[in-house]
């Protein structure tokens, strides 16, 4: 009796330290699968250059324990609504007057999490070499959203071409030209589409993103550049609440770099500026 006993009270410490392990087993492979959930980011890039500037990146991603995975847009609308609905994690194609923009119109919950470079905006022309040889009439090619289509106009009054009411307004639009001595025409489109038709008029104000994914060197073939001291720098935006997450932070850290910085400007050499 003593002996069934005590075989039957072993069996219940036996059974209940296989329990405790299995449950600790499970516990154990939660805490991991979370772990490695908190170091992934899943990031929404414009193909050039924020996706060449995240691959050539991945070492550093690795080296600070994060995985970062890619996925690839060719507007400027969608990334911000995938973010937005939680798709991505991250996004990293616009600057911030555009975002807070967008935000304004969209009512997404969006913020940035900070500057990582420059794409100067340019002039280009297929017919002249410089922006003083425009025509009376000419038609000029500019994207049609609200903010780079400002920041069109703003690179367009600086270089004397034209005059605006508020020059220190972002926001500008061709209802604040006050003077057009040559009577330029504006036809706004797609910024992904200017890079494909800008030949076929007198000249195109193209977002530099766009321009070297269509072949065109900014440095070289731009015959008007934007300023190194434009407001429109490229950011990584997130959803509001997660800026402070550690992995965002660290991955901060990498896009502020000194391999990042020596990345931009060995292969974009001025078409791309660092920002930080």
């Amino acid at each position: 009796m003593k002996k069934t006993l005590l075989v039957s009270l072993l069996s219940c410490v036996l059974l209940l330290t296989a329990c405790g392990g299995k449950d600790q087993a499970a516990n154990n492979a939660g805490g991991e699968a979370t772990l490695k959930e908190d170091n992934k980011i899943h990031i929404g890039v414009s193909p050039v250059p924020h996706e060449e500037m995240i691959k050539a990146l991945e070492p550093e991603f690795e080296k600070a324990g994060l995985e970062v995975e890619i996925t690839t847009f060719d507007d400027y609308v969608m990334p911000n609504l995938a973010l937005d609905q939680g798709e991505l994690d991250a996004n990293f194609f616009q600057h911030k007057p555009y975002l807070d923009d967008f935000i304004k119109d969209r009512g997404v919950k969006l913020t940035s999490l900070g500057s990582v470079h420059l794409e100067p905006i340019g002039f280009y022309s297929d017919k002249y070499k410089s922006i003083d040889e425009l025509q009376k009439g000419d038609e000029i090619l500019i994207p049609n959203d609200a903010t780079n289509g400002g920041r069109a106009l703003l690179l367009l009054e600086k270089a004397g071409v034209i005059k605006l009411n508020d020059p220190s307004n972002l926001n500008v639009t061709e209802k604040d030209i006050t003077s057009n001595p040559k009577e330029l025409k504006f036809t706004a489109l797609d910024a992904p589409s200017i890079p494909r038709s800008y030949k076929e008029v007198a000249g195109a104000v193209i977002n530099s993103n766009y321009a070297l994914g269509a072949g065109l060197d900014p440095v070289k073939e731009s015959i008007l550049m934007e300023d190194k001291d434009s407001p429109y720098a490229n950011i990584i935006a997130v959803r509001q609440g997660d800026e402070k997450k550690e992995k965002f932070q660290k991955f901060m850290e990498v896009l502020h770099s000194d391999a990042c910085r020596k990345y931009i400007e060995e292969n974009y050499k001025g078409a791309v500026i660092p920002a930080f």
